[in-house]
């Protein structure tokens, strides 16, 4: 029987119920049901199908697998245990399939079974494109935590936005940053199961109180704007397939999709007027909010899904039940950050208004269900409101705003807080032009609050909120960041694990921890040549894609130096290019000179209005036009940026990275996970102390990393002090011919003065430290040449990296997370 009649036979017995075999791991029954796929969901024969019809057709078939355990999970939650609820605006999940089948266990049946249909798997993966649900650390966190849950357990649901275009396609054209639309659903998402479950979600509008009524009662609001928030459920698949988790994503709807009354009239755009007012809601992360309509538009975004997610929760647990007395009991609803704190008050408008709860014991239900996730220090990036904006859109919500404003003023006055104290305290900034604080917020409505690594966590209660823990102590703790094995070892890098498994055995693949016995083989020769030979393959595949992407043909021999993050001055890839370019500037002044080959490998995006990020992006790619053709330096030194960066790029430049550059401003960065990620996979990591690298430095050791530039205190101290930087600059003689090089337009000669603002803005006003930390910078960069001189120095380094980063995963994280946050039970991976 040829392809085409088995695959016809095996679409029969789909069709029929009858003969198509049970997934039973086996080969033979998943080819049966891939071909059953490809000819009834997908509608091809296998002679005329493509390869994103294959893929279809796979993802449908692992998909089946999936839903088993997930339908026997959702049963088992349903007999009263306690679920996690994440609520987080982004979940950046990137790729589905490898993920899912390498959970499963079933990654050697679909490769073989798809090699009997004439078809290869590492050729149908490339179909798949990323979830556009995501921008950084954030989103990729979120993805790590569900996965995680899922392999330890917990029953959970992760809450978010089913985001249409993503953030956007970033295009680089003749250095300039162009955003473009995501498509990722452009043809449909075989993973996800829409329902019919939708939840009204409202705006505008007036509130009236009841006949009576209290000002803590029960209050009637009237909106005059409503939309449907309607959910698509993907199933998050644990380790070894045991327990499979729910995400949960809300797309806005139109009650009605057509004024049919106005389409008739002749007016077919105003017709769709409310529908696509309405869509917009969930058709693009992060729109920009420098205008007015942009700022609407986020907090119509953060509202919707915060509304949907608690309603949808809600009525679950009155199902299970029956009361929401048990409310703190039976669910822990984490934010992740503060875009979903609006999320605390709207349960406070749930539980008065609607299922009438008295106002003491609903905002004792909603902190003691409720717990927060701090990810930024930066005061500009703690989310604020107008309050003019908050009353229009939300009227109800600024009245319980005020109320519970009002009784947390009066705890702070019973404890003598002064005028000073309560201008900090108060969830309305009265000095800034009256604006909600999303951060005090989420302090007051949680029973806990968590920073992400160990500085974070003690900057979040000295800096962030002093005051408010003062006054509430004891909420504040630290949950160091994680990352899943699974993904960005197992999965990322199979030829390193293969080896790590080979020498330690495969207990390493269940417990992290166990790649501490690596550290025991750290100066065995052969082993460290058969790491190195991983790691050069790793940077093999990479060159070919680099060549693919930007054109540049690069040296896998050479060191590879990345940095790979979201463009943010704070992050400082400009420090990195203005080192970048005195080294340049040292090999053209010494050619002679034995150079280390390096490949400065740079990704990102910038935020669409940050226009500073862009100028770098601009910058960086400008400097890469003259060094990388300059004949003088060669393959010395190249300079790549890489367009687009998403989740799938990561997984191909992480296990090819030397030297981990993680140099943001000492204080500033919450904690970082392409720091873990990195190091996990044998790159040495050069940084300042901050975020998580202290503990990666304490873990690894501190021979073991490249550590430079001043600390969080003393950043402080120069702050206090002023941050004009020109007569540091001046009195450092690389650093002014940089700068000088820069502003005179020498990689600019078609428009001389392209950087002046960036550079004169930068000495202007140093906030970020870059001339403080240049020299510091330069000296450990020179350290990284020395010791990659040192082939069995380094590779030792390389494998201690990789052999005491067990601590950073996930699963730890969220056990501890479970244990002293949610108080869930958690079972062994």
């Amino acid at each position: 029987m040829d392809l085409h009649d088995l695959a016809w036979k095996a679409a029969s017995g789909q069709q029929e119920g009858s003969s198509l075999p049970p997934l039973d791991g086996s080969v033979e029954a998943m080819r049966l049901r891939i071909l059953g796929k490809l000819i009834y969901q997908v509608g091809r024969e296998p002679r005329t199908a493509s390869p994103r019809d294959w893929f279809v057709a796979t993802a449908y078939a692992v998909r089946d697998a999936a839903t088993s355990s997930w339908f026997a999970d959702r049963a088992a939650e349903g007999e009263g245990g306690k679920r996690v609820y994440y609520l987080s605006l982004e979940f950046l999940i990137g790729r589905v399939l490898m993920d899912t089948i390498g959970n499963l266990g079933l990654t050697g049946q679909v490769r073989e079974a798809l090699q009997q249909c004439g078809v290869q798997l590492d050729e149908i993966v490339l179909e798949e494109p990323d979830a556009a649900l995501g921008n950084g650390g954030l989103g990729r966190l979120a993805a790590c935590f569900m996965e995680s849950m899922s392999t330890l357990k917990i029953p959970a649901y992760g809450y978010g936005i089913r985001y249409e275009h993503g953030l956007f396609r970033q295009v680089i054209e003749q250095g300039l940053q162009r955003e473009l639309p995501e498509t990722w659903l452009a043809h449909g998402n075989p993973w996800e199961f829409p329902r019919a479950t939708f939840y009204p979600v409202d705006f505008g509008g007036s509130v009236t109180g009841e006949p009576g009524h209290e000002p803590t009662g029960p209050h009637v609001w009237t909106p005059d704007e409503t939309i449907h928030a309607v959910a698509y459920d993907t199933p998050v698949v644990g380790a070894g397939g045991q327990h499979t988790n729910t995400l949960r994503l809300w797309a806005a709807r139109a009650p009605e999709p057509l004024q049919l009354d106005a389409f008739n009239r002749g007016d077919h755009v105003g017709a769709l007027r409310d529908r696509v007012k309405t869509e917009a809601i969930s058709r693009v992360l992060y729109p920009g909010d420098e205008s007015s309509a942009g700022q609407e538009l986020r907090l119509r975004q953060e509202y919707f899904f915060a509304s949907a997610s608690l309603q949808d929760l809600l009525s679950r647990h009155l199902v299970e039940f029956g009361t929401l007395d048990t409310l703190p009991d039976k669910a822990a609803i984490q934010l992740n950050d503060t875009h979903p704190a609006i999320a605390i008050i709207e349960m406070m408008r749930l539980l008065v208004d609607v299922h009438r709860l008295d106002f003491d014991r609903a905002w004792t239900i909603t902190n003691e269900t409720f717990s927060y996730t701090n990810h930024t220090l930066l005061p500009e990036a703690l989310e604020t409101w107008p309050v003019a904006l908050m009353e229009r859109l939300l009227p109800r919500h600024m009245q319980l705003i005020y109320l519970i404003n009002m009784r947390h003023m009066q705890a702070a006055r019973d404890k003598g807080a002064d005028h000073r104290v309560l201008a900090e305290l108060s969830l309305v900034d009265e000095l800034h032009g009256r604006r909600v604080r999303m951060g005090h917020l989420s302090f007051l409505g949680c029973h806990a609050i968590n920073g992400v690594s160990a500085l974070h966590s003690d900057l979040v209660r000295s800096r962030l909120f002093q005051d408010m823990d003062q006054l509430y102590p004891g909420r504040i703790s630290n949950k160091t960041n994680g990352i899943t094995f699974r993904r960005w070892l197992h999965r990322a890098n199979p030829g390193l694990t293969r080896l790590l498994v080979e020498t330690l055995g495969d207990g390493i693949l269940s417990d992290p921890l166990q790649m501490g016995r690596l550290a025991d083989h750290a100066d065995d020769p052969a082993l460290q040549a058969a790491f190195a030979a991983e790691r050069l393959a790793c940077k093999q595949r990479l060159a070919i894609v680099i060549r693919e992407r930007t054109g540049i043909v690069v040296d896998p021999a050479s060191l590879f130096d990345v940095q790979v993050k979201r463009i943010h001055e704070y992050k400082r890839q400009l420090l990195n290019i203005v080192q970048a370019i005195a080294h340049y500037r040292a090999i053209l002044a010494d050619p002679g000179r034995h150079w280390v080959p390096r490949v400065k490998i740079f990704a990102g995006k910038a935020a669409p209005g940050y226009v500073r990020a862009k100028e770098i992006i601009r910058l960086v790619h400008d400097v890469a036009q003259m060094v990388n053709n300059d004949p003088v330096v060669g393959d010395r030194l190249k300079i790549v940026y890489m367009p687009n960066y998403n989740v799938s790029l990561a997984e191909q430049i992480v296990p090819a990275a030397d030297l981990s550059e993680q140099i943001s401003t000492a204080g500033m960065e919450a904690s970082g996970t392409g720091n873990m990620k990195l190091a996990l996979n044998g790159a040495l990591t050069i940084g300042t102390l901050d975020g998580a690298n202290i503990e990666i430095r304490d873990f690894v050791g501190a021979e073991n990393i490249f550590i430079f530039g001043l600390t969080a205190s003393e950043v402080a101290a120069q702050s206090a002090t002023g941050l004009d930087s020109h007569h540091a600059v001046r009195a450092n003689p690389v650093l002014s011919e940089v700068f000088d090089m820069i502003t005179s337009g020498q990689f600019s000669p078609e428009e001389p003065h392209r950087y002046r603002n960036l550079i004169d803005g930068t000495q202007s006003y140093d906030r970020f430290m870059l001339a403080a930390d240049f020299d510091s910078y330069a000296a450990a960069q020179a350290e990284v040449d020395a010791f990659w001189q040192q082939p069995a120095r380094w590779w030792r380094m390389a494998m201690l990296n990789t052999a005491r980063l067990g601590w950073f995963s996930s699963d730890r994280s969220i056990r501890e997370y479970a244990e002293s946050i949610w108080r869930v039970p958690v079972m062994q991976p």
